[in-house]
């Protein structure tokens, strides 16, 4: 993704405040590990200039580098909107995976139609691990589909991420990331120099600055 694009995506999560930033009183994943930072990529859904603008995204980015899909996609539950509206727009099939199958019913884990051996692009709003994601990866290869790649809105960009999709095999594509997102977080007058230094400390050992805060 181009630097402009990734910085106007941010840009406009910042201005809808999908994205919170609190070194004084952290967020908690469910993990149970702290953040300073919370990204909630569904709140671009409520404002239909940031949403077309990210679909948009999205639709070239497929266009470009995965011209021979022929299905979209999303992650239950924040990939589902999303992928709909990139589907839509390429006018193909859309599906989405369950976390795990359903309990009644046909116990699906995959809603829609999909064949084996199709050709799928996989839409999620954020990675952070991509433990999650890649779930919804496993799910499709096992009924035999080629997934050609994921893309989502944005990346912590946490090296335990970039290894789960190395060791995965699994390309990524992402509108926006965390170094960018700080960057214009910045710029724009979010964070003080004190927030940047914990918020990039934070980046690169997760662990170590969620066990310091826990401790303090």
């Amino acid at each position: 993704m181009s630097e402009s694009i990734s910085q106007k995506v941010s840009q406009s999560l910042l201005q809808i405040k999908a994205v919170k930033l609190n070194n004084e009183t952290p967020f908690t994943w469910a993990s149970g590990r702290k953040s300073p930072i919370y990204c909630d990529n569904r709140v671009t859904l409520s404002h239909p200039e940031v949403r077309t603008f990210i679909r948009d995204q999205f639709v070239s980015l497929i266009r470009q580098q995965y011209s021979q899909v022929e299905v979209i996609a999303g992650v239950a539950t924040g990939g589902i909107a999303q992928g709909a509206l990139v589907a839509q727009v390429l006018e193909k099939p859309f599906v989405y995976v369950r976390a795990e199958e359903k309990k009644h019913g046909m116990h699906n884990r995959i809603e829609g139609k999909i064949e084996s051996g199709q050709q799928v692009v996989v839409i999620e709003d954020l990675i952070s691990t991509g433990k999650s994601s890649l779930l919804a990866v496993d799910a499709l290869r096992d009924i035999n589909c080629n997934v050609l790649g994921m893309a989502a809105i944005f990346t912590y960009e946490l090296q335990v991420a970039t290894d789960n999709f190395l060791n995965a095999k699994v390309p990524l594509d992402t509108l926006t990331n965390y170094s960018v997102l700080v960057d214009e977080a910045q710029q724009a007058g979010y964070v003080t120099p004190q927030d940047l230094d914990s918020l990039k400390t934070w980046r690169l050992n997760p662990e170590k600055w969620s066990d310091d805060r826990l401790n303090a």
